[in-house]
């Protein structure tokens, strides 16, 4: 990937030693794509990092898992206040572990279900967690008005905008994945739920 500092790539190589580790007890990652790590995984991540423009100043990465992209994208930009919310334990403790290991201040672990946090963020992020339609409602609480998503989805990514946008109006913008051909970075805004009688059967 282009554009990377020494240091963000020593940061990145930090991480991805600890992903590895981490991932021979707890399922991280597929153990079958840990040779395909950094294209697959961590530049498929980092490639968000250009949509987000320099007045964001707050991201969540849903169901942040082995943290992408949410930890990727707090490595390669330390002014952003990055909340990773992780419901299982151990992968909270990987999380929370890899925070320390790496001194990184401006990021916080929520090892909580998405559904108690109270607070708003300028971008939502979440990779291979649940359908755009349920992505929607989870995010709708805990958006700004101002704010975004940015979820990256694979080769059905137009069956799920189809099927969301029979529950949620949003304006969306699709932008190709840089690592995989298929892929597609799906942006959301202005993201309202439909009334009931607008809502198609």
């Amino acid at each position: 990937m282009e554009h990377v500092s020494r240091e963000t790539l020593h940061q990145l190589e930090a991480y991805a030693a600890l992903l590895c580790k981490w991932n021979q007890r707890i399922n991280l990652i597929g153990r079958t794509t840990e040779s395909e790590l950094w294209d697959r995984h961590i530049w498929d991540s980092y490639q968000l990092l250009e949509l987000l423009p320099a007045t964001v100043s707050t991201l969540a990465d849903f169901g942040s898992g082995g943290g992408l992209p949410g930890l990727v994208l707090a490595i390669a930009r330390p002014g952003l206040v990055v909340t990773l919310v992780e419901r299982d334990q151990r992968k909270a403790a990987f999380l929370t572990q890899t925070v320390m290991t790496l001194a990184l201040p401006n990021v916080s672990v929520r090892a909580t279900p998405i559904e108690t946090i109270d607070q708003r963020y300028d971008v939502i992020t979440a990779r291979a967690l649940a359908s755009l339609t349920e992505l929607c409602s989870l995010s709708y609480p805990r958006l700004l008005a101002t704010g975004f998503c940015l979820f990256p989805k694979g080769a059905n990514f137009a069956t799920e905008l189809a099927e969301a946008k029979t529950m949620w109006d949003f304006a969306h913008h699709e932008i190709p994945s840089k690592t995989h051909d298929v892929a597609q970075i799906i942006s959301l805004s202005q993201l309202t739920p439909r009334q009931a009688g607008e809502q198609s059967a």
